[in-house]
Protein backbone atom coordinates (compact mmCIF):
# COMPACT_ATOMS: atom_id res chain seq x y z
CA UNK A 1 0.00 0.00 0.00
CA UNK A 2 2.88 2.35 0.84
CA UNK A 3 4.57 1.73 -2.52
CA UNK A 4 1.28 2.27 -4.32
CA UNK A 5 0.72 5.62 -2.57
CA UNK A 6 4.26 6.68 -3.39
CA UNK A 7 3.75 5.77 -7.05
CA UNK A 8 0.45 7.68 -7.21
CA UNK A 9 2.08 10.72 -5.60
CA UNK A 10 4.96 10.56 -8.05
CA UNK A 11 2.56 10.34 -11.03
CA UNK A 12 0.50 13.28 -9.73
CA UNK A 13 3.61 15.43 -9.23
CA UNK A 14 4.93 14.41 -12.66
CA UNK A 15 1.65 15.38 -14.34
CA UNK A 16 1.62 18.67 -12.45
CA UNK A 17 5.20 19.31 -13.51
CA UNK A 18 4.50 18.68 -17.20
CA UNK A 19 1.37 20.86 -17.01
CA UNK A 20 3.36 23.69 -15.45
CA UNK A 21 6.05 23.50 -18.13
CA UNK A 22 3.52 23.30 -21.00
CA UNK A 23 1.43 26.22 -19.75
CA UNK A 24 4.53 28.27 -18.98
CA UNK A 25 6.13 27.73 -22.40
CA UNK A 26 2.87 28.60 -24.18
CA UNK A 27 2.24 31.75 -22.10
CA UNK A 28 5.82 33.04 -22.37
CA UNK A 29 5.91 32.38 -26.13
CA UNK A 30 2.66 34.31 -26.58
CA UNK A 31 3.89 37.20 -24.39
CA UNK A 32 7.26 37.36 -26.16
CA UNK A 33 5.62 37.25 -29.60
CA UNK A 34 3.33 40.13 -28.68
CA UNK A 35 6.17 42.38 -27.49
CA UNK A 36 8.36 41.58 -30.50
CA UNK A 37 5.52 42.36 -32.94
CA UNK A 38 4.51 45.46 -30.99
CA UNK A 39 8.08 46.78 -31.06
CA UNK A 40 8.57 46.26 -34.81
CA UNK A 41 5.06 47.19 -36.01
CA UNK A 42 3.90 49.89 -33.60
CA UNK A 43 7.19 51.59 -32.63
CA UNK A 44 5.60 52.98 -29.44
CA UNK A 45 6.96 50.74 -26.69
CA UNK A 46 6.47 51.63 -23.05
CA UNK A 47 9.56 51.91 -20.85
CA UNK A 48 8.78 48.53 -19.28
CA UNK A 49 7.97 46.66 -22.54
CA UNK A 50 11.58 45.71 -23.24
CA UNK A 51 12.01 44.37 -19.70
CA UNK A 52 8.80 42.33 -19.93
CA UNK A 53 9.87 40.89 -23.30
CA UNK A 54 13.29 40.08 -21.86
CA UNK A 55 11.66 38.39 -18.86
CA UNK A 56 9.43 36.31 -21.17
CA UNK A 57 12.49 35.19 -23.16
CA UNK A 58 14.36 34.21 -19.99
CA UNK A 59 11.41 32.24 -18.63
CA UNK A 60 10.93 30.53 -21.99
CA UNK A 61 14.56 29.39 -22.02
CA UNK A 62 14.34 28.37 -18.37
CA UNK A 63 11.25 26.20 -18.91
CA UNK A 64 12.75 24.58 -22.01
CA UNK A 65 15.82 23.75 -19.92
CA UNK A 66 13.59 22.37 -17.17
CA UNK A 67 11.85 20.23 -19.77
CA UNK A 68 15.25 18.79 -20.70
CA UNK A 69 15.99 18.14 -17.02
CA UNK A 70 12.66 16.29 -16.80
CA UNK A 71 13.94 13.72 -19.29
CA UNK A 72 16.60 12.85 -16.73
CA UNK A 73 13.96 12.37 -14.02
CA UNK A 74 11.19 10.58 -15.91
CA UNK A 75 12.78 9.11 -19.02
CA UNK A 76 15.95 7.30 -20.09
CA UNK A 77 19.30 8.75 -19.05
CA UNK A 78 21.34 7.28 -21.92
CA UNK A 79 22.09 10.64 -23.57
CA UNK A 80 23.38 12.38 -20.43
CA UNK A 81 27.15 12.87 -20.48
CA UNK A 82 29.47 15.48 -18.98
CA UNK A 83 28.83 18.04 -21.74
CA UNK A 84 25.04 17.71 -21.48
CA UNK A 85 25.12 18.01 -17.69
CA UNK A 86 27.39 21.04 -17.75
CA UNK A 87 25.36 22.85 -20.44
CA UNK A 88 21.91 22.17 -18.93
CA UNK A 89 22.76 22.92 -15.29
CA UNK A 90 24.79 26.01 -16.24
CA UNK A 91 22.04 27.43 -18.48
CA UNK A 92 19.36 26.77 -15.87
CA UNK A 93 21.33 28.54 -13.14
CA UNK A 94 22.05 31.52 -15.40
CA UNK A 95 18.34 31.85 -16.30
CA UNK A 96 17.32 31.77 -12.62
CA UNK A 97 19.72 34.62 -11.85
CA UNK A 98 18.51 36.60 -14.86
CA UNK A 99 14.89 36.09 -13.80
CA UNK A 100 15.60 37.70 -10.43
CA UNK A 101 17.61 40.53 -11.97
CA UNK A 102 15.06 41.33 -14.68
CA UNK A 103 12.16 41.30 -12.21
CA UNK A 104 14.08 43.77 -10.06
CA UNK A 105 14.83 45.95 -13.11
CA UNK A 106 11.14 45.87 -14.05
CA UNK A 107 10.18 47.13 -10.58
CA UNK A 108 12.73 49.94 -10.78
CA UNK A 109 11.59 50.97 -14.26
CA UNK A 110 7.95 51.11 -13.17
CA UNK A 111 8.91 53.19 -10.13
CA UNK A 112 10.70 55.63 -12.46
CA UNK A 113 7.70 55.73 -14.82
CA UNK A 114 5.29 56.43 -11.95
CA UNK A 115 7.45 59.04 -10.23
CA UNK A 116 6.23 62.66 -10.38
CA UNK A 117 8.17 65.39 -12.17
CA UNK A 118 9.40 66.81 -8.88
CA UNK A 119 11.03 63.49 -7.95
CA UNK A 120 14.76 62.88 -8.30
CA UNK A 121 13.91 59.81 -10.44
CA UNK A 122 12.16 61.95 -13.06
CA UNK A 123 15.46 62.75 -14.82
CA UNK A 124 15.83 59.06 -15.73
CA UNK A 125 12.51 58.92 -17.61
CA UNK A 126 14.00 60.06 -20.94
CA UNK A 127 17.03 57.77 -20.74
CA UNK A 128 15.34 54.50 -19.76
CA UNK A 129 16.06 52.76 -23.10
CA UNK A 130 19.80 53.36 -22.73
CA UNK A 131 19.78 52.25 -19.10
CA UNK A 132 17.71 49.20 -20.07
CA UNK A 133 20.35 47.96 -22.48
CA UNK A 134 23.15 48.65 -20.01
CA UNK A 135 21.21 46.86 -17.28
CA UNK A 136 20.54 43.80 -19.47
CA UNK A 137 24.18 43.62 -20.55
CA UNK A 138 25.37 43.83 -16.94
CA UNK A 139 22.91 41.13 -15.82
CA UNK A 140 24.00 38.74 -18.57
CA UNK A 141 27.74 39.25 -17.98
CA UNK A 142 27.40 39.01 -14.20
CA UNK A 143 25.23 35.87 -14.18
CA UNK A 144 27.28 34.13 -16.88
CA UNK A 145 30.40 34.82 -14.81
CA UNK A 146 29.08 33.87 -11.39
CA UNK A 147 27.68 30.56 -12.71
CA UNK A 148 30.83 29.64 -14.67
CA UNK A 149 32.04 27.44 -11.79
CA UNK A 150 29.29 24.96 -12.73
CA UNK A 151 31.06 24.30 -16.04
CA UNK A 152 33.94 22.84 -14.01
CA UNK A 153 32.21 21.21 -11.05
CA UNK A 154 29.24 19.59 -12.86
CA UNK A 155 29.80 15.99 -13.98
CA UNK A 156 27.72 13.08 -15.24
CA UNK A 157 27.48 10.46 -12.49
CA UNK A 158 25.01 7.84 -13.75
CA UNK A 159 27.70 5.14 -13.39
CA UNK A 160 29.62 6.70 -10.50
CA UNK A 161 28.89 6.31 -6.80
CA UNK A 162 30.63 8.65 -4.38
CA UNK A 163 29.58 10.08 -1.02
CA UNK A 164 31.55 13.26 -1.73
CA UNK A 165 29.33 14.23 -4.69
CA UNK A 166 26.22 16.40 -4.28
CA UNK A 167 23.37 15.11 -6.43
CA UNK A 168 21.62 17.68 -8.70
CA UNK A 169 19.59 15.35 -10.94
CA UNK A 170 19.63 11.58 -11.45
CA UNK A 171 22.57 11.74 -13.85
CA UNK A 172 24.31 14.97 -12.82
CA UNK A 173 26.20 15.87 -9.65
CA UNK A 174 28.60 18.49 -8.36
CA UNK A 175 32.17 17.79 -7.29
CA UNK A 176 33.03 19.35 -3.93
CA UNK A 177 34.96 22.60 -4.24
CA UNK A 178 37.78 23.94 -2.18
CA UNK A 179 36.76 25.90 0.89
CA UNK A 180 37.76 29.37 -0.37
CA UNK A 181 36.24 29.23 -3.92
CA UNK A 182 33.08 27.57 -2.61
CA UNK A 183 32.40 30.23 0.01
CA UNK A 184 33.47 33.05 -2.32
CA UNK A 185 30.88 32.13 -4.95
CA UNK A 186 28.24 31.44 -2.30
CA UNK A 187 28.85 34.85 -0.73
CA UNK A 188 28.59 36.60 -4.11
CA UNK A 189 25.34 34.76 -4.94
CA UNK A 190 23.82 35.60 -1.55
CA UNK A 191 24.89 39.24 -1.90
CA UNK A 192 23.28 39.34 -5.37
CA UNK A 193 19.99 37.92 -4.15
CA UNK A 194 19.81 40.09 -1.02
CA UNK A 195 20.73 43.26 -2.95
CA UNK A 196 18.18 42.67 -5.72
CA UNK A 197 15.42 41.68 -3.30
CA UNK A 198 16.19 44.77 -1.23
CA UNK A 199 16.05 47.01 -4.31
CA UNK A 200 12.76 45.40 -5.31
CA UNK A 201 11.36 46.08 -1.85
CA UNK A 202 12.46 49.73 -1.93
CA UNK A 203 10.97 50.24 -5.41
CA UNK A 204 7.73 48.53 -4.37
CA UNK A 205 7.47 50.58 -1.19
CA UNK A 206 7.97 53.77 -3.20
CA UNK A 207 5.27 52.73 -5.68
CA UNK A 208 2.85 51.88 -2.85
CA UNK A 209 3.37 55.37 -1.37
CA UNK A 210 2.67 56.97 -4.77
CA UNK A 211 -0.44 54.82 -5.26
CA UNK A 212 -1.77 55.77 -1.81
CA UNK A 213 -1.18 59.43 -2.59
CA UNK A 214 -3.00 59.02 -5.90
CA UNK A 215 -5.89 57.27 -4.15
CA UNK A 216 -6.32 60.20 -1.75
CA UNK A 217 -6.32 62.60 -4.69
CA UNK A 218 -8.89 60.46 -6.47
CA UNK A 219 -11.13 60.47 -3.42
CA UNK A 220 -10.84 64.25 -3.31
CA UNK A 221 -11.82 64.47 -6.99
CA UNK A 222 -14.72 62.12 -6.37
CA UNK A 223 -15.97 64.27 -3.48
CA UNK A 224 -15.69 67.29 -5.77
CA UNK A 225 -18.07 65.71 -8.27
CA UNK A 226 -15.43 64.49 -10.74
CA UNK A 227 -15.19 60.85 -11.76
CA UNK A 228 -11.69 59.50 -11.11
CA UNK A 229 -10.26 56.94 -13.49
CA UNK A 230 -7.23 54.76 -12.96
CA UNK A 231 -4.49 55.58 -15.48
CA UNK A 232 -2.67 52.84 -17.45
CA UNK A 233 0.46 53.61 -15.42
CA UNK A 234 -1.33 52.89 -12.15
CA UNK A 235 -2.86 49.67 -13.49
CA UNK A 236 0.58 48.59 -14.69
CA UNK A 237 2.04 49.44 -11.28
CA UNK A 238 -0.53 47.25 -9.50
CA UNK A 239 0.31 44.40 -11.90
CA UNK A 240 4.05 44.68 -11.27
CA UNK A 241 3.50 44.86 -7.51
CA UNK A 242 1.46 41.65 -7.75
CA UNK A 243 4.18 40.10 -9.89
CA UNK A 244 6.87 41.02 -7.37
CA UNK A 245 4.80 39.66 -4.47
CA UNK A 246 4.40 36.32 -6.28
CA UNK A 247 8.13 36.21 -7.00
CA UNK A 248 9.15 36.92 -3.40
CA UNK A 249 6.67 34.36 -2.03
CA UNK A 250 7.85 31.61 -4.39
CA UNK A 251 11.51 32.56 -3.87
CA UNK A 252 11.31 32.03 -0.11
CA UNK A 253 9.15 28.93 -0.55
CA UNK A 254 11.83 27.54 -2.88
CA UNK A 255 14.49 28.28 -0.24
CA UNK A 256 12.46 26.42 2.39
CA UNK A 257 11.85 23.43 0.11
CA UNK A 258 15.53 23.31 -0.85
CA UNK A 259 16.60 23.42 2.82
CA UNK A 260 14.27 20.61 3.85
CA UNK A 261 15.10 18.52 0.79
CA UNK A 262 18.78 18.73 1.65
CA UNK A 263 18.00 17.32 5.10
CA UNK A 264 15.41 14.63 4.33
CA UNK A 265 15.10 13.81 0.62
CA UNK A 266 18.53 12.72 -0.52
CA UNK A 267 18.55 11.79 -4.25
CA UNK A 268 14.76 11.29 -4.30
CA UNK A 269 12.94 11.80 -7.67
CA UNK A 270 9.90 13.16 -5.82
CA UNK A 271 12.16 15.74 -4.16
CA UNK A 272 13.50 16.81 -7.55
CA UNK A 273 9.94 17.16 -8.90
CA UNK A 274 8.77 19.24 -5.93
CA UNK A 275 11.82 21.49 -6.15
CA UNK A 276 11.31 22.06 -9.87
CA UNK A 277 7.58 22.69 -9.41
CA UNK A 278 8.18 25.36 -6.76
CA UNK A 279 11.35 26.80 -8.30
CA UNK A 280 9.72 27.35 -11.69
CA UNK A 281 6.25 28.38 -10.54
CA UNK A 282 7.08 32.05 -11.16
CA UNK A 283 8.07 31.33 -14.78
CA UNK A 284 4.53 29.99 -15.35
CA UNK A 285 2.45 32.37 -13.19
CA UNK A 286 4.32 35.55 -14.18
CA UNK A 287 3.37 35.63 -17.88
CA UNK A 288 -0.25 34.72 -17.06
CA UNK A 289 -0.47 37.74 -14.75
CA UNK A 290 1.08 40.01 -17.39
CA UNK A 291 -1.13 38.67 -20.19
CA UNK A 292 -4.26 39.13 -18.08
CA UNK A 293 -3.32 42.76 -17.36
CA UNK A 294 -2.23 43.59 -20.93
CA UNK A 295 -5.22 45.38 -22.49
CA UNK A 296 -3.28 46.16 -25.69
CA UNK A 297 -2.82 42.50 -26.55
CA UNK A 298 -6.41 41.70 -27.56
CA UNK A 299 -6.74 44.91 -29.58
CA UNK A 300 -3.42 44.34 -31.30
CA UNK A 301 -4.06 40.75 -32.41
CA UNK A 302 -7.65 41.66 -33.33
CA UNK A 303 -6.42 44.46 -35.62
CA UNK A 304 -3.88 42.09 -37.20
CA UNK A 305 -6.62 39.52 -37.79
CA UNK A 306 -8.85 42.12 -39.43
CA UNK A 307 -6.02 43.25 -41.73
CA UNK A 308 -5.35 39.66 -42.81
CA UNK A 309 -9.05 39.09 -43.66
CA UNK A 310 -9.57 42.22 -45.72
Amino acid sequence: MSNKNTLLSFIAIRNGFYSEVSIGITANTFLLLFHVLWFFLQHRPRPTDLAIGHLALIHLLMLITVGVIATDIFESQELWDDITCKAVIYLYQVMRGLSLGTTCLLCVLQAITLSPRSSCLAKFKHTTSYHNMCGFLFLWVFNLSISARLLISTVATKNITSHSLMSVTKSCSLWPQRYLPKHTFSTIAIFRDVSLLGLMSLSSGYMVILLCRHKRQSQHLHSSGLSPRASPEHRATCTILLLMSIFVFLYFLDCIVFSFSGLWWKSDPVRLCVQLLVGNGYAMIGPLVLINAEKRMIKFFKSMWEKENR
